[in-house]
């Protein structure tokens, strides 16, 4: 399924390496953002939704997948980083619930798109870590 804000999101980072991460590619967008880093920081953005009037909308399961790629970078700083971090794991233990749960999984569910949150659920099954390059993502693990 699309994601509006995260493509707003995207096109907004100019010259920065910009990954696109979730709970089903945590570990390997963690590993290539470590890579590509070079030891310099890394912004771990949960990109949320907008309202119907435009406005941001934040989304728990934006949270919770920016908190899992926090968690595989295995980093222990910044508040917002540590309090995304834990978030993961308090929701770790129940992913498909706190999505299937959440507005945004309810929303989507009620538009007979229930699969797909059971899927974006799953975690770190993927070994794909998608990196924007002339405008699109192509997998660069």
């Amino acid at each position: 399924l699309p994601s509006p804000n995260g493509s707003r999101l995207t096109l907004a980072c100019g010259e920065a390496a910009v990954l696109a991460g979730c709970l089903r590619n945590a570990g390997a967008v963690a590993a290539k953002a470590l890579n590509l880093a070079q030891g310099r920081d890394i912004a771990v953005i949960p990109a949320g939704e907008r309202w119907a009037d435009g406005s941001l909308r934040p989304a728990i399961e934006d949270l919770i997948g920016a908190g899992a790629v926090i968690e595989a970078l295995g980093f222990d700083g910044e508040t917002e980083a540590v309090v995304a971090r834990d978030a993961f794991r308090a929701a770790r233990p129940h992913l498909k619930a706190t999505l299937l749960n959440c507005r945004s999984g309810l929303e989507l569910s009620g538009r007979g798109h229930e699969l797909d949150v059971e899927i974006a659920a799953e975690f770190d099954v993927s070994r794909c870590a998608p990196v924007l390059r002339n405008g699109a993502y192509e997998d660069a693990a």
